[in-house]
């Protein structure tokens, strides 16, 4: 018998294909707006002055200073320049960090957001803003957080470094097996949260053979916006918390701290629910989730040992405190002890059922 469920669809308008790029011009009149203001990371101002370029009038200026987890300091700047710009809108050109940031000028100012996505972050079509003040990161989820339109165009993708794309298209498959024991779990989220997954665990290992072929980047391009819609759908577990955790706290990088940890939060969880990740095994063609996801980001070279990326074993008993700090609902509950283990085993990078 199925059990009860409610699903509410929060996507914003999608704009997929090769080629794409150019009817950015076209969405901004669709939304009708004719001043935007372009933001990026300092890594991609180039790429954000073209496109200013080839715009011309629509466009006032650029923000380059987008910054990962979205410091409150780095939107207030921000903020200035749209204001100073007469700007009546924002393009968000590159992956979370200035998802993020597109995100938190339309929280404070609910002007229209148009995303250019070059990574597989999949908050570009989620209503929940991640923001860091005073070492601690909070979340927010809001309407006028999402996105009005996003733009997938999977050609500006095909220079994205392969130890990124690694970690970035692992990010987003995190998102979609989070999803599958969602509190608010639904059909619909879960069918997007399988073929998300199953896109994602096709291309990757694709691209690490031929990093332009456009056919897996276009796969992995789709798979990232259906895990993306999974997290703007349901909520966040265990996963989400000790991420957000580590990147608020001890500024880890985004991607490589949900690569690292998937394998670890699925194994604290999944006896708990063994039957709602039994696809995502299934799919790794093992027993167990949590060890075939530490098996796939091993043989595509992704990062495994928290200790790579600079957190100190010190760090670890600071870190677990902070995440039973108003901790997310999970399947299993967090338990401290349990919690550290975890962080030790995702620290030491072994694989999950080894100790």
């Amino acid at each position: 018998m199925r059990e009860p469920f409610t699903y509410k669809g929060t996507i914003p308008r999608i704009v997929f294909g090769v080629g794409t790029i150019s009817q950015v011009a076209e969405e901004l009149h669709g939304l009708g707006r004719q001043k935007a203001l372009v933001l990026s990371t300092p890594f991609q101002e180039k790429e954000a002055q073209r496109l200013v370029e080839q715009l011309g009038s629509v466009c006032v200026g650029v923000f380059s200073g987008a910054m990962m987890h979205t410091p409150v300091d780095v939107t207030i700047e921000a903020l200035r320049v749209f204001a100073d710009a007469g700007a009546d809108c924002v393009i968000s050109l590159g992956g979370g960090s200035t998802i993020g940031l597109g995100k938190a000028i339309a929280y404070r100012t609910d002007t229209p957001q148009l995303v250019i996505a070059t990574t597989y972050a999949g908050s570009e079509v989620t209503p929940i803003l991640g923001q860091t003040e005073n070492g601690i990161k909070t979340t927010v989820r809001d309407a006028s957080i999402l996105p009005e339109t996003v733009i997938y165009d999977p050609e500006l993708t095909y220079n994205l470094p392969v130890k990124m794309t690694v970690t970035s298209g692992l990010n987003a498959m995190a998102h979609a097996v989070e999803g599958l024991y969602a509190q608010d779990r639904n059909p619909v989220s879960s069918m997007m949260a399988m073929e998300g997954i199953a896109a994602l665990h096709k291309a990757l290992p694709a691209i690490i053979g031929a990093p332009r072929d456009p056919t897996a980047r276009t796969d992995a391009l789709y798979g990232s916006w259906l895990c993306g819609v999974v997290l703007g759908a349901v909520g966040m577990a265990l996963h989400h918390k000790i991420c957000h955790t580590l990147g608020g706290s001890f500024d880890l990088p985004h991607s490589e701290t949900h690569a690292i940890l998937l394998p670890h939060t699925v194994a604290y969880t999944e006896g708990a629910v063994p039957h709602l990740l039994e696809p995502v095994a299934d799919l790794m063609r093992t027993d167990h989730a949590s060890t075939g996801l530490y098996d796939f980001a091993h043989s595509i070279g992704a990062p495994t040992r928290l200790k790579d990326f600079g957190l100190a074993t010190e760090d670890l008993d600071k870190a677990t405190d902070v995440a039973m700090r108003n901790p997310y609902w999970n399947p299993r509950p967090l338990e401290a002890t349990a919690i550290r283990e975890m962080l030790q085993m995702a620290w030491e990078g072994a694989r999950p059922g080894s100790s």
